[in-house]
């Protein structure tokens, strides 16, 4: 159950192709091997009102989480971490060619006993692979 959320400032949509985006994230969390296609989500979200640091109309943000079912090591959410923020790093590089661009990203772990699925997308993935 990998979900990857970027939420972005709305004055990054004439210098980002969010779609690309999405996909570079997508590309680099099956190369981890730790998840089934069938699960992947990368979806980036705009957001309207935001208020950045001094609050100039350049200041732009990317704010990443990544929510994921528990089982993995530390050393494998690490790796993952560092894959993607690394990837997502290069893909933006012109951003930080300015002084008014912010990227995070943070992983999260989804309580088991408080997360409810039904995915039919797995049966047919699966069924396909064999």
């Amino acid at each position: 159950m990998p979900h990857f959320t970027m939420d972005y400032s709305a004055n990054l949509d004439r210098t980002v192709d969010f779609d690309a985006l999405c996909r570079v994230v997508h590309a680099e969390i099956l190369k981890t091997g730790l998840f089934e296609i069938g699960a992947v989500r990368v979806r980036a979200i705009r957001c309207e009102a935001y208020a950045i640091a001094d609050l100039l109309g350049e200041n732009a943000f990317i704010d990443m989480s990544f929510r994921i079912g528990e089982g993995r090591s530390e050393e494998d959410k690490q790796r993952t971490g560092e894959a993607i923020f690394k990837a997502v790093t290069q893909h933006l590089d012109a951003l930080f060619q300015t002084p008014h661009f912010a990227l995070t990203l943070e992983i999260r772990e989804i309580d088991p006993t408080l997360s409810w699925k039904k995915n039919a997308i797995h049966p047919r993935l699966r069924k396909s692979s064999d």
